[in-house]
């Protein structure tokens, strides 16, 4: 099995986020790493050139070998904020139904902006995150 290609670099979280051009997205963006920050209790790293995460969620591979990937995060996209480690089936999805308007792909929420979110929910599912891949 090939390595993954999305790891933890050295590269700076804030060059990162001063790269968002949309003042909006930058701004979501911002509440998100503070957000996830207060919530993991983690510091954040760039996971590859696109990816803000807290912490290291590692998970089983075949064969007895193990990966590695952000426990939360989240990416500014072209078209919406990707936020990972939330969503899957391991979620709680009473939380994720309640959510607001966002879209669920594989292991991934899907938003526009925050406020289409319910942010005590929101952070009810960061905190379930945390719990599930974290202790």
């Amino acid at each position: 099995m090939a390595d993954n290609k999305t790891k933890a670099t050295t590269a700076a979280v804030a060059d990162y986020m001063a790269a968002i051009s949309d003042e909006a997205r930058r701004k979501d963006c911002q509440q998100l790493l503070s957000m996830m920050a207060e919530i993991s209790g983690q510091n954040a790293v760039m996971w590859g050139t696109a990816i803000v995460g807290f912490g290291v969620h590692r998970y089983a591979l075949s064969g007895g070998k193990t990966g590695e990937i952000c426990a939360l995060g989240f990416s500014s996209r072209q078209g919406d904020i990707s936020v990972y480690g939330v969503a899957g089936p391991e979620a709680d999805q009473d939380l994720l139904a309640r959510l607001g308007r966002c879209k669920l792909g594989k292991g991934c929420l899907y938003i526009k902006r925050l406020s289409d979110l319910d942010i005590p929910v929101f952070r009810e599912l960061l905190a379930d995150a945390v719990k599930r891949k974290l202790t």
